[in-house]
């Protein structure tokens, strides 16, 4: 069994200090923890260096602005930080989780006397969102009956707690039908995304990804779209129906904690995973672009 987060060695930057991470702490009445008034990123190190780090912190203000938080430290502060909290903690391969969150100060839906409190904490035993084996000989992927909402009523562009609490019921939906993770559609029954990845589909030299209209627009989605462009594959943005999925050959998911992790089956509908395939290739090209990353 994995060791609890809230007791471990090491540090935690909390507001602006190096704090033990067992004191780490917030009080139990916050606006964050009762009406998911935060946003958070989800940043990996290779090496000693964050990968994409700028573009992880600047998605973090921009979420922050998007659902209305002000963060009381600058872009550069908050870069710093986690840089030096790596240092700290003595490592090179580690996953990086910054979080902004409204406190205690004040309670209820208003929000305009909220006290935002930032904190960026690391870890160096979650490797991968799923075991390597599972990774190797791709995975097995559900329908989850819970949908991605219309943009309308949700601010998908920003990485924030609330619609989380979709990809988890998701979650725990695929994973006690005895599957690694599910499928979401979205509001009008388009294919999505993952429960946190982003999805790729291959037929011959074509590469295809739903628009991420109602969905976020990862990083690592980013990354991948411009390296199978550089690589010669022809990069399509569609909407994909559910039924369109059988006619693929591969699919793959894609994000910070999943890197490039191919998809063996959806449903009853399976696709070609193995050394000789392009996800697999592909897998590793992405392994060692961000190894190769300064």
């Amino acid at each position: 069994m994995n060791k609890s987060f809230a007791d471990r060695e090491g540090w935690i930057w909390l507001n602006g200090a190096m704090i033990p991470w067992r004191e780490a702490k917030t009080h139990v009445i916050n606006q964050g923890l009762h009406y998911a008034s935060s946003v958070f990123e989800g940043e990996r190190a290779y090496n000693g260096i964050i990968f994409k780090s700028k573009e992880h912190t600047e998605r973090l203000f921009k979420s922050a602005e998007i659902i209305g938080i002000k963060i009381p430290y600058s872009l550069e502060e908050i870069m710093d930080a986690k840089n030096q909290l790596i240092k700290k903690m003595n490592y090179q391969n580690c996953y990086v989780r910054p979080v902004v969150w409204r406190g205690s100060k004040q309670m209820g839906l208003s929000t305009s006397m909220a006290d935002v409190n930032v904190s960026i904490a690391v870890w160096d035993d979650w490797s991968s969102y799923f075991k390597i084996s599972d990774r190797l000989e791709g995975l097995k992927l559900i329908t989850s009956p819970w949908k991605k909402p219309s943009p309308e009523t949700s601010p998908h562009q920003s990485k924030s707690s609330g619609p989380y609490i979709i990809c988890t019921l998701s979650k725990e939906f695929a994973e006690q039908k005895g599957y690694h993770d599910a499928l979401m559609l979205d509001y009008r029954n388009y294919v999505a995304e993952g429960t946190g990845a982003n999805i790729f589909f291959i037929k011959e030299n074509n590469i295809y990804t739903p628009i991420p209209d109602c969905f976020l627009n990862g990083i690592t989605r980013q990354t991948v779209i411009e390296m199978v462009k550089s690589q010669g594959f022809n990069l399509i943005e569609k909407h994909i129906l559910p039924d369109e999925i059988e006619k693929y050959e591969e699919a793959f998911l894609t994000g910070t904690a999943a890197e490039i992790t191919p998809i063996k089956s959806i449903d009853k509908i399976n696709f070609a995973t193995g050394k000789n395939t392009i996800s697999f290739k592909l897998m590793n090209d992405f392994t060692n672009l961000v190894n190769s990353s300064k």
